[in-house]
């Protein structure tokens, strides 16, 4: 490394990096009388999860879709032949809707905490790659495999992970959390719960709604996917066969924005040598997402093309973004022949 500093240390784009150790996790001085409670098992939940089992306090999850085997299968199900399942989809279950992705690890924001998470990774299957790549990616068929390794280190560590099991109510006394109720039958006793349901939970936040849990209307985004031959994006990025730089399959970002109405369209999730994928978390309702193996190598590009929306699109309510997406992913189900 010194002596590639010596040679290249003068340009203004080559710098060492030096990992800033994270802030060390604050203990609170009350012991807590049940163990914590965390809601899904995504992204979020599960490193909520991961790092609570991993400080001693044996976090009970609850995930209302299924682990990532069983899931696996369902999913291939649904795409070969069109049978749906509404607690065990793209959406819903072991990893969230990202173990179907292009599995890309990339941020807007820096925190010491990322590159321990992206060394965790690695133990749990990820490619070392991450650790230096400028824009690393992990690949579906990867993720399938990382997402059940830490699921088992976090049971080792004394947590506990449920499938087939949704929050289907809070208990507040007083305005504090008491317990939840699980499958609308169980009752579990708890004092702290996290949230990490993700986006498309949407029975769970009209319930969160119902107990007044505060909310807020976010802007999103809403588009299409837009899918193409590699060959074509490769060809507009390097101009030669990246296989001859040694390079894999090319990526792109486009940006519009439209002044007079204050819009941007912009590409989002762009997934070279991906595929686009059906990914419904409801029944009577087209949601499609992007995909790819860590190969990259399907011969197609797909990217989606999205468009901003906010309140004044569908109002100020915190649930008024759920009808509004609804509305559109019907439609879409109709023009697409009501079949997914």
């Amino acid at each position: 490394e010194a002596q590639i500093m010596k040679k290249l240390g003068k340009q203004k784009d080559v710098s060492v990096f030096t990992p800033e150790d994270p802030e060390p996790i604050v203990y609170g001085n009350v012991p807590l009388a049940h163990r914590p409670v965390v809601m899904g098992f995504g992204p979020a939940g599960m490193l909520a999860a991961f790092y609570l089992a991993r400080e001693g306090y044996r976090p009970i999850v609850f995930e209302r879709g299924q682990d990532v085997d069983t899931r696996s299968q369902d999913v291939e199900t649904f795409w070969k032949e069109g049978v749906f399942k509404p607690e065990s989809n793209v959406q819903f279950g072991e990893g969230g809707a990202g173990t179907f992705s292009d599995g890309k690890l990339t941020t807007r924001v820096t925190h010491p905490r990322l590159h321990e998470i992206s060394k965790y990774f690695v133990e749990f299957g990820a490619p070392e790659e991450i650790l230096y790549k400028h824009k690393p990616h992990v690949g579906t068929d990867k993720l399938r495999t990382m997402v059940k390794a830490m699921r088992e280190r976090i049971i080792e560590w004394g947590g506990e992970v449920r499938f087939g099991a949704k929050i289907t109510d809070l208990f507040i006394e007083n305005d504090h959390i008491v317990g939840v109720e699980v499958n609308d039958n169980e009752r579990i006793d708890t004092t702290v719960v996290l949230s990490g349901v993700g986006h498309s939970a949407r029975d769970t936040y009209e319930m969160l709604h119902k107990r007044n849990v505060e909310m807020t209307a976010k802007p999103f985004a809403i588009g299409v996917r837009i899918e193409h031959d590699q060959a074509v994006i490769d060809e507009s990025q390097y101009g030669v066969e990246p296989s001859s730089l040694g390079l894999g399959a090319a990526e792109y970002s486009l940006v519009y924005h439209d002044k007079e109405t204050g819009r941007t369209a912009y590409s989002f999730c762009m997934c070279p040598g991906g595929q686009v994928v059906a990914s419904a978390s409801e029944n009577g309702g087209v949601v499609v997402n992007g995909m790819s193996l860590y190969a990259r190598d399907s011969g197609v590009a797909n990217s989606a093309i999205v468009v901003n929306v906010g309140p004044d699109d569908f109002g100020n309510h915190p649930l008024d973004g759920v009808a509004f997406q609804r509305e559109w992913e019907r439609k879409a189900y109709e023009l697409g022949g009501s079949n997914f």
